[in-house]
């Protein structure tokens, strides 16, 4: 199989409060029971305690943004809303944001020419409630093997 070209690593939030620990197996579920799709439309899935979870394997395109996907790579952070379950809110935990930042790290170097960008660049969302260009660029400024800095909205 050829490998796709990847012009972008787009970001997401599953849209879930901080009190539900999700991870790839329930988004799955989601998008295979509840919309019908062959599979989980994100290649990975960041839970609350910083574990990466696979999705979707990377040579396949992903569902994830609409006309984006056949060239993209997408990440899930899990959260994105307040308890109230309508706040859209950027309430990662610092586990999160280093699993993130490091991700990210290797995707770019793996794929030197892609963006990234949150999915609210692509579509009148929220998602990923933080602005994930500042974000990238403050994590590209620091020092190799720095810690990651939580994004700001």
């Amino acid at each position: 199989m050829r490998e796709r070209e990847i012009t972008k690593i787009i970001i997401h939030c599953s849209a879930t409060k901080p009190s539900m620990d999700i991870g790839a197996a329930e988004i799955r579920d989601w998008h295979v029971r509840g919309n019908g799709w062959h599979d989980i439309g994100y290649h990975g899935v960041i839970r609350r305690d910083g574990r990466l979870e696979s999705g979707r394997n990377m040579a396949v395109p992903g569902a994830h943004c609409y006309g984006h996907n056949a060239a993209s790579i997408g990440i899930c952070l899990v959260g994105g809303l307040g308890e109230d379950g309508t706040t859209a809110e950027a309430n990662f935990t610092p586990e999160q944001w280093e699993s993130l930042a490091r991700l990210v790290r290797d995707l770019t170097r793996k794929f030197p020419d892609a963006g990234v960008h949150g999915h609210n660049e692509f579509a009148a969302k929220a998602c990923p409630c933080f602005a994930v260009g500042a974000w990238w660029e403050g994590i590209k400024a620091q020092s190799a093997g720095g810690d990651a800095i939580e994004g700001r909205a």
